[in-house]
């Protein structure tokens, strides 16, 4: 049993059992950037995304053309507005000064941190000069940190022929700078920013998909020879998916032969490795290092030779739908936005939710069966295969529904019964943040997952996989909600176990992992158009 496992246990009882360091308080003055940033190196502006009443750019026969990966980046990563609404969380008073200015971005981020960094390793065939790229958020640009053909190293990472080629449009990268998100979460960091690994790949996925592209993410390949080509130190930032841009987006199978450098890997090997020189300056004095964020994170190492057989989680597949009689759901509602629109449209609702306008029943069964229907979809996973994911709605609000907490049943499209009751006092008080009421909401959906089951069965770099579905599953509840014009919000600062408690689920191997509001918000909320002042 790996370390992996110590560390899910952990998370699932911080609530109760505090972490180390108990007596941590962030140094807000001297907090890290929200991008990285390399100096003297070469900004190349990327068309604008389509406005979101428009047309989508890029077709499926189109590919990843510059237009279309430029609105790829700035819908999901990008500043698309600045945010100054009056709501109920604790930065409220720190959002008019420009220096702390906190801007909307299409993907949902713990904390609003963003620490995940998106590298393109742009081939032959790119549109670009051949180079790795860094994507910079805040000028909607990409700074060359190499130039040359890199993708051949990519290629071999993957476990595939270290050969140049592959892919037309190469490959996206994302790493994790882990001190843009541990200075505020210090060793609870590494489960928030593997969710944040993603809710960033399903935005890429929804807005793929709406235009007949397909990607996915690879989690399972060299790791430490991709830190090497980045540049990036190996206690400092992470490397959690490849994307690749191209007809070349399925990695070797598992179990094939992985090609092994010419003398077993070396030194002199490495040192002719491709590599980025540039480096990212730090704006804080002070970087700590966390031992429980350092150990995780080498025991979730990544290596091509590890990747699952197929099937190998189905042992991990979600547990029987639990409860009482099936309470049918009405067919999902129809969506006011698409998906562009509904990313530009979406927040957090801290503290606006209104109880006196009930969500409606189509409006529920549209999250429910979105959000069940999310997955990864990484190469560990089959699109055949059992769900990963089971999910709770505690239903305050909801028109045509008693107030209780549910199972989904997502084959049977309804509801069953565990505990019978308004849920919003156990709700509340289960809650450690100020930020939401959440018997206000209509609804609270809880997704959880089978942790340990998924560790068993692909080992500790599961723990990624665990907190990707996680956040994939957070992004599409988002997206659905702002899309349905509703008001959502989905928090971390809960007690796990309470839960597992509440709904009979303590003795099994399910783990809740994210608390997930839906609900309408008060009419007319105070509000400043940064874009017209």
């Amino acid at each position: 049993m790996g370390y992996a496992h110590t560390y899910a246990h952990d998370i699932m009882h911080r609530g109760r059992i505090p972490m180390e360091p108990v007596d941590f308080v962030p140094d807000w003055a001297d907090r890290p950037r929200k991008a990285k940033y390399y100096p003297g190196t070469e900004l190349l502006p990327l068309p604008p995304a389509t406005p979101p009443d428009g047309t989508p750019a890029g077709s499926a026969a189109a590919g990843f053309g510059l237009p279309v990966l430029g609105g790829l980046l700035q819908d999901s990563y990008g500043l698309t507005g600045r945010r100054l609404g009056v709501q109920a969380n604790t930065d409220l008073a720190a959002l008019p000064h420009y220096t702390h200015a906190n801007w909307s971005r299409g993907t949902a981020s713990g904390g609003g941190l963003y620490p995940v960094s998106v590298y393109w390793a742009a081939g032959a065939g790119a549109p670009v000069t051949p180079g790795l790229y860094h994507y910079a958020p805040h000028h909607h640009a990409l700074r060359r940190l190499l130039a040359g053909d890199v993708t051949g190293e990519v290629r071999a990472a993957l476990g595939g022929p270290a050969a140049p080629g592959g892919p037309d449009a190469g490959y996206l990268l994302l790493g994790v700078k882990y001190w843009q998100n541990a200075f505020k979460y210090n060793s609870f960091s590494f489960h928030a920013v593997s969710m944040d690994v993603g809710t960033l790949v399903q935005t890429w996925r929804l807005w793929a998909a709406e235009r007949g592209l397909g990607l996915s993410p690879l989690l399972w390949f060299d790791e430490e020879r991709l830190a090497r080509l980045l540049g990036t130190p190996d206690r400092e930032e992470g490397v959690f998916a490849v994307v690749s841009l191209g007809p070349g987006a399925t990695a070797p199978a598992p179990g094939a032969p992985v090609p092994a450098p010419a003398d077993g890997g070396g030194a002199d090997a490495r040192a002719e490795e491709p590599r980025v020189r540039h480096r990212d300056v730090e704006r804080s004095r002070r970087v700590l290092e966390f031992e429980t964020l350092r150990r995780v994170h080498r025991a979730t190492l990544g290596r091509a030779a590890d990747r699952p057989a197929p099937g190998a989680l189905d042992a991990a597949a979600a547990a029987p739908v639990r409860g009482g009689e099936p309470v049918p759901l009405p067919a999902p509602s129809a969506r006011r936005l698409g998906t562009a629109a509904a990313l530009r449209a979406r927040r957090s609702s801290f503290g606006r939710f209104d109880a006196s306008r009930p969500v409606a029943a189509e409006e529920l069964a549209a999250a429910l069966a979105d959000c069940a229907a999310t997955s990864l979809g990484s190469e560990a996973e089959r699109p055949d295969g059992p769900r990963l994911v089971s999910l709770y709605a505690f239903v305050n609000h909801v028109t045509g529904i008693a107030p209780g907490s549910y199972a989904y049943d997502p084959d049977a499209h309804a509801l069953r019964l565990v505990v019978d009751g308004p849920p919003g006092p156990f709700l509340q008080r289960n809650y450690f943040l100020s930020n939401y009421n959440l018997e206000q909401a209509g609804a609270v959906l809880v997704p959880a997952v089978r942790t340990t089951a998924v560790l068993d069965a692909v080992g500790d770099r599961g723990y990624r996989l665990v907190g990707g579905t996680a956040g994939a599953v957070a992004q599409t509840f988002y997206t659905t909600a702002a899309a349905l014009g509703l008001g959502a919000g989905v928090a971390l600062g809960f007690d796990n176990v309470a839960y597992t408690e509440h709904l009979g689920t303590d003795g099994t191997d399910e783990a809740p992992l994210l608390i997930m509001l839906l609900g309408h918000e008060r009419p007319r909320p105070a509000d400043f158009r940064h874009e017209i002042a």
